[in-house]
């Protein structure tokens, strides 16, 4: 049996010649076998040449064809280019081609198409053979613990996709990397490749598809809520110029944690602007909190209740709408069909415990993020991601911290959360909804603190001032005494658990009244919670 190697530039006018010649042999001598390679003319060159240097040949052009000798124990054997192959094919087959150089130039054109199209294939092939990789920074805090099981489930990610974790972290966390590898593997799941650990900043991200950014550790004494503040900017500064540098060229980031969450995702977006458009915040965690306090309040589970949106500072100053939330299979007198709902604000009459209690927990959630535990944290990251890559809901409204474009009045270039939908690998700001606008003192109050932590961070401004409204102003004027302070007190260390007690809260206080007008109540706390009117 004749085995023949027919191997050419893809736009090679030549090989298509030899080519059509070589399959007309092929289907009508049933002892002639033809194997075509093609190659890019970028890469011919040097393909040839290495294909001469390997077998001791002496060939230039393209193509090259040799008859293959393996069933005699054999190398191949040069036949030549295609003049030599037209030769042996009239000598031995008495068989020659009258293809027309206009044909010959056609043919050629659409095999670079092919080839070029069949090289991509293969690359897709590769993308899905070829693992995620996913960087977790910070990966000795909690959450990554309970992060890594969701991760390799096979949910977040699809179920044909697998990853390979790379834990990053400071080198005296090297041994809890260690051992959270070994436990890792331990899984044994059949979406994890492989668990690496890296703890040298300039290895860090290299090839990361995905990059989740974990409450980063305080390791130095600082004095000041301002210099708390400026850490961050250097270490987004670091971790910006090392995403540019070797981060993949779709890297998705999202930030998560109960420190600083807008403040690290804006500086992260200004040192890393290449990638600015794909790095996001997470608010599901305030939004997850917000569920299971109004699910409690109205005896049915937090998976029942949607639509809540966080507005504003996601660690910080932030506003809870309940506006447009809903709940679904509610046990009442009334009842409907699984996609029935009713609004939540319609089942709660109790208005002292929506401005009050309700109010209340969740400003201390997000004053000091102490609730914020490593389940909550995990998951709210988790399906985030699941949404970014597989879209939310349909009909679903998602709080997620973005950069703003000035829509819904607020500033633009800082981040903020608000309403969005996740489809087709991105996100879309809900623009179109209605009856969500908010008043300019709840957006004063909310991007007040953003704007100042941004400037403080780029040394734009020296000192934080915490946002008051006029009833803040008010109650301080009432105060006849301050507290005294010991200048020789010992400065104190930062941990990441208590970060940020550090940030000035607004006392609590009793509203002095409540004025019904549209069925709001306004409340001076970092929230204002839209109920409706009971008579």
């Amino acid at each position: 049996m004749a085995k023949f190697v027919l191997a050419g530039e893809a736009d090679c006018p030549y090989y298509a010649k030899a080519e059509l010649l070589a399959d007309y042999l092929q289907t009508n001598l049933p002892d002639f076998r033809i194997h075509k390679i093609t190659q890019h003319p970028d890469v011919w060159e040097e393909w040839l040449k290495e294909l001469c240097k390997k077998n001791k040949w002496s060939h230039k052009n393209s193509p090259i064809i040799w008859r293959e000798l393996l069933d005699r124990g054999g190398k191949g054997l040069l036949l030549g280019g295609y003049k030599e192959f037209l030769e042996h094919a009239q000598l031995y087959y008495g068989v020659t081609s009258s293809m027309t150089t206009e044909l010959m130039k056609t043919v050629a054109q659409e095999n670079l198409g092919a080839h070029i199209e069949k090289e991509l294939e293969k690359e897709a092939l590769k993308g899905l053979i070829s693992p995620l990789q996913v960087w977790i920074t910070s990966a000795s805090a909690p959450a990554c613990y309970n992060l890594i099981p969701i991760l390799t489930s096979g949910e977040v990610f699809g179920p044909h996709m697998e990853i390979s974790i790379n834990l990053f972290d400071n080198k005296q966390a090297e041994e809890k990397l260690t051992s959270l590898m070994k436990e890792a593997q331990d899984l044994a799941s059949p979406f994890l490749q492989s668990v690496s650990v890296c703890t040298r900043a300039e290895e860090a991200f290299r090839q990361a598809h995905v990059i989740i950014f974990l409450d980063d550790h305080v390791d130095k004494e600082v004095y000041s809520l301002e210099d708390c503040i400026r850490s961050r900017a250097s270490l987004c500064h670091l971790y910006g110029s090392l995403i540019e540098k070797n981060a993949h060229d779709s890297v998705r980031i999202i930030v998560g944690g109960k420190t600083f969450v807008n403040l690290k995702t804006s500086l992260l977006m200004r040192y890393a602007p290449n990638f600015a458009h794909n790095i996001i915040a997470v608010a599901l965690g305030v939004e997850g909190k917000a569920k299971a306090a109004l699910a409690r309040k109205l005896k049915t589970t937090p998976s029942c209740i949607k639509d809540v949106i966080i507005w504003g500072n996601i660690s910080g100053n932030n506003y809870v709408d309940l506006r447009k939330a809903k709940v679904y299979r509610y046990e009442s007198a009334v009842w409907g069909p699984p996609h029935y709902s009713r609004p939540v604000l319609s089942l709660i009459f109790d208005s002292e415990w929506v401005n009050r209690e309700f109010v209340e927990s969740l400003k201390k959630f997000t004053a000091t993020g102490r609730q914020f535990g490593g389940i909550l944290a995990a998951h709210s990251i988790a399906t985030t991601l699941k949404y970014w890559y597989h879209g939310s809901p349909p009909g679903e409204i998602v709080s997620l911290g973005v950069l703003s474009e000035g829509q819904f009045g607020i500033p633009e270039g800082i981040v903020f959360s608000m309403p969005v939908k996740f489809e087709n690998g991105t996100w879309v700001v809900l623009t179109d909804l209605e009856d969500i606008e908010i008043s300019e003192q709840i957006m004063t109050r909310m991007t007040s603190d953003l704007i100042q932590e941004k400037l403080v961070a780029l040394g734009e401004l020296i000192n934080f001032q915490p946002y008051q409204s006029e009833t803040d102003l008010a109650k301080e004027d009432e105060k006849t005494t301050l507290p005294t302070t010991n200048d020789n007190r010992e400065h104190w260390k930062v941990s990441d658990v208590d970060f940020l007690d550090l940030i000035p809260q607004t006392s609590p206080e009793k509203p002095h009244s409540q004025e019904h007008t549209h069925g709001v109540f306004s409340l001076p706390e970092n929230l204002v919670v839209i109920v409706p009117l009971v008579k």
